[in-house]
Order: structure tokens, then sequence, then C-alpha cells
């Protein structure tokens, strides 16, 4: 009697670094936009966007960023675009972990201490895509519906995330949200610093184990291809984003 192939299984301890790699991500996504937030020296397009909003609700900065990723993935319906488990913690997680680095961090700080607050961010939000993208859990709401869109239409990745930044950005603007040095900052340096953090987390899995899903691999090509572009990746995770 022949027997069905049985599909080879992910060692533990692989697997406990992969989820230990994603959750210590997420938080420091959340911790990266804080540490932006703070600067108020001007935000990323999709927390501009948060931002905006809590001005004119009153909801909490990271109860905003959940109810805006949870409508991302609404948008992924239409274009078919798979989440995987890590998606589903992103959109849970990123906005949680982001009011904590904000209730963390005063506001109000003095301009020399925002001047640093601003890079670290930056430095902190790209190391944080790295770790969670590396993990191979499947990309964020934001990275999937840039890369589920730039699938369905064709159009060139950096025509895609510029198009959504665009309209997030002016969204969040004419919502009051806090647009500034900051924005431009990391418009120009979180690509080339994912660049670099991206493939140095990068988990090598081996050829015998199940391949990370489509999207999660789509998200690292398209990321590092656009490593060198001026706006970056959408990142923003915003995270998260």
């Amino acid at each position: 009697m022949l027997r069905r192939p049985t599909r080879p299984t992910e060692p533990a301890a692989l697997l406990v670094r992969r989820l230990a790699q994603l959750f210590i991500g997420l938080f420091l996504y959340g911790i990266g936009i804080a540490l932006i937030v703070r600067g108020e020296l001007g935000v990323a397009p999709w927390d501009v966007l948060t931002q905006g909003i809590a001005k004119q609700t009153g909801w909490s900065f990271g109860l905003i960023t959940v109810v805006t990723s949870a409508v991302v993935l609404l948008l992924w319906i239409p274009i078919r675009q798979k989440p995987g488990f890590g998606t589903v913690m992103n959109a849970l997680l990123v906005g949680p972990f982001a009011d904590v680095g904000l209730w963390l961090i005063p506001q109000g700080l003095d301009l020399w201490v925002r001047a640093l607050l601003l890079p670290a961010g930056i430095v902190v939000l790209a190391i944080a895509t790295g770790l969670y993208i590396g993990a191979h859990f499947g990309p964020g709401p934001r990275d999937g519906l840039m890369t589920g869109l730039h699938r369905v239409t064709g159009w060139k990745i950096w025509i895609v995330r510029t198009g959504i930044e665009v309209v997030v950005l002016a969204a969040g603007w004419l919502l009051g949200g806090n647009v500034g040095l900051g924005t431009l900052a990391f418009a120009l340096l979180i690509g080339p610093l994912c660049g670099v953090t991206i493939p140095l987390f990068a988990i090598k899995r081996s050829h015998r184990m199940p391949q990370p899903a489509a999207a999660t691999t789509g998200v690292v090509a398209t990321l590092e291809a656009d490593a060198s572009t001026p706006t970056g990746p959408v990142a923003s995770v915003t995270a998260a984003s």
C-alpha cells in the first residue's frame, strides 16, 4: 500500500525564532512610530492620516491605527490578496504598541531632544520592518495593499506606492496631521535603510521546508528593489505598519 508523502515540518526551534522575531519587530515598529510622533517634526504619510483622524475624533493613535489596518485589509478582498498570520498580528498589535511608546515618551520635549527622536525613530522602524518581514509570516496590511495593486494593475511598484502615499498624506494633512521635515526625512531614508535591514534579518529556511507565502516573498523582493528609490517602501505601517 502506497503511503502519501508527508509534508515536511518546520523545526520547532526555527518556528520559535520566527515568532520571536515577528513580535519583537512589531513591538519595535510601534516604538519607532512613537519616537517619530514625539519628535513633532513631521511624521510618515500613514501616521499623518492617523494624527488627522485623531484630531477629528479624539480616538487614541493606536486605536485609529488598528481601525485603519482593518479598513486596508478589506481592500485586499477585491484584489484577492491573502493575509498571513503576521498580517493579522501587524494589524492588531502595532497600534497598541505605538500607544505604549506614546505613553512612555512625554510630549513637548526640547527641540534638540526631538531632533534626536526623529532619526532614532526612522532607524528603529527600518530595523522593525526587517525583523517582521524577515520572519516570513506575511506582509503588513499596507505593504500587502501596495504589492497587491501592483500585481493586479501591472503598474510599476513605485507608481502604486507613491499614489497611495500621496492620497493618504493629502487626506491626513487636510484633517490636521503633522506634515514637516520628518515626513520628508522618512520618505528619503526609510527605503535605503530597509534595503539593509530586510536582507539582514531575513531568516533562511531550508529548501525542504514549506516556502514562505508568495505575498511575503513578493513584499521582500519589491521592498529590496525599491530600496534605492527616493520615497522608500510603504512600510508605515504604520506600519502597521
